[in-house]
């Protein structure tokens, strides 16, 4: 393996920033000649050659930047996730520079290996990664470029100093919008989200929904089903949850388009929303206060997630900053779906 910026900074007894700024001759650093001699020294005896793009970016000639998404379908269902690429693209566009949108199938790791090494992309922001897919990322971030994790939460102090994230709080999210449904009287509350196996976020909101149940002493029971990010997987889900015979009166959804398939589907049965069952779904899509039954949600802002995302990744790409956090803040949007006005 080559040697990384990491060791040249331990071997020069400095940050990753300062070596950084020192190998792309950032102006403006404030770091010393002494300073500067010891992180060429080290580099030096390490055989290290910086990345070609971090150089690139930092003489100001154009660069690309990657999109990664975990799959291309979900551009055509899912209004957040489409939101977010056309952030991240007018904010690439703005610094003049390229974005290029690739896909990796779940499981492959490599894919990721495979567009780091590719030479198409100096940088790399990465949609809803799955949590079995940090270690090869942070490699990625180690070894090869910068990376960012959009959608996710660091979960260990270990990840935080390996690779950037920006996310909002899922799990606070959707506890949040379950106690305001057993607010209104609700005790059955059932949960439409996405496959286990997917996402961080989904795992995190199926989290909350569980908590706040626990917390005021109700039962889930088996009140859940799973779809992926359509209205149509919603509708069947709801379907599927109906036909178990469970007495429930409100379901949480994992996103507004899912939602609005529940919402079908529960008419379909002759179910009043919310009279009936009340609903509550995630991310406030530009729908969502226009349906039949205007959904009471959860609002997040794709749209500065995007720009953050790669604002980080360029200060990464220069130098200037290390791994870090970005959490974003939601609140519930009460509409007619839950049974309560404002």
């Amino acid at each position: 393996m080559r040697p990384t910026s990491a060791q040249v900074a331990k071997l020069a007894g400095v940050s990753r920033t300062t070596v950084s700024f020192v190998l792309n001759n950032v102006e403006k650093s404030g770091i010393s000649n002494a300073t500067r001699e010891k992180v060429l020294a080290a580099a030096a005896q390490l055989g290290y050659e910086p990345n070609a793009a971090a150089q690139s970016l930092a003489s100001g000639s154009s660069a690309t930047i990657g999109l990664v998404l975990p799959d291309i379908h979900h551009l055509y269902v899912d209004s957040f996730l489409s939101r977010v690429v056309a952030s991240v693209s007018e904010e690439v566009r703005r610094h003049d520079m390229k974005l290029l949108i690739e896909t990796v199938d779940r499981g492959d790791t490599f894919g990721y290996q495979r567009l780091a090494k590719n030479g198409r992309i100096d940088g790399m922001i990465v949609v809803n990664p799955r949590e079995n897919e940090y270690t090869v990322l942070a490699e990625i971030n180690r070894d090869f470029m910068p990376l960012v994790a959009f959608g996710s939460r660091r979960r260990s102090q270990q990840t935080c100093a390996e690779f950037s994230t920006t996310s909002s709080d899922n799990f606070f999210n959707a506890r949040l919008a379950v106690k305001h449904l057993i607010a209104l009287g609700h005790k059955n509350i059932g949960h439409i989200s996405f496959s286990s196996d997917s996402f961080t976020s989904v795992n995190s909101r199926e989290r909350g929904w569980l908590a706040a149940l626990e917390e005021h002493n109700l039962n889930a029971r088996d009140i859940r089903e799973s779809a992926d990010l359509s209205a149509e997987s919603g509708y069947h889900a709801c379907l599927r949850l109906l036909s178990k015979k469970q007495s429930f009166s409100a379901i949480f959804a994992g996103n507004d388009t899912v939602a609005f398939g529940i919402i079908r589907a529960l008419i379909d049965k002759g179910y009043r929303v919310p009279e009936d069952i009340a609903i509550v779904g995630y991310d406030d899509i530009p729908l969502a206060a226009y349906g039949a039954v205007p959904l009471t949600t959860i609002k997040t802002f794709p749209e500065e997630h995007g720009r953050m995302a790669v604002k980080t990744l360029l200060e990464h790409l220069k130098g200037i900053s290390e791994p870090n956090h970005q959490k974003f803040d939601s609140h519930l949007v009460i509409r007619e779906s839950c049974g309560a006005r404002k």
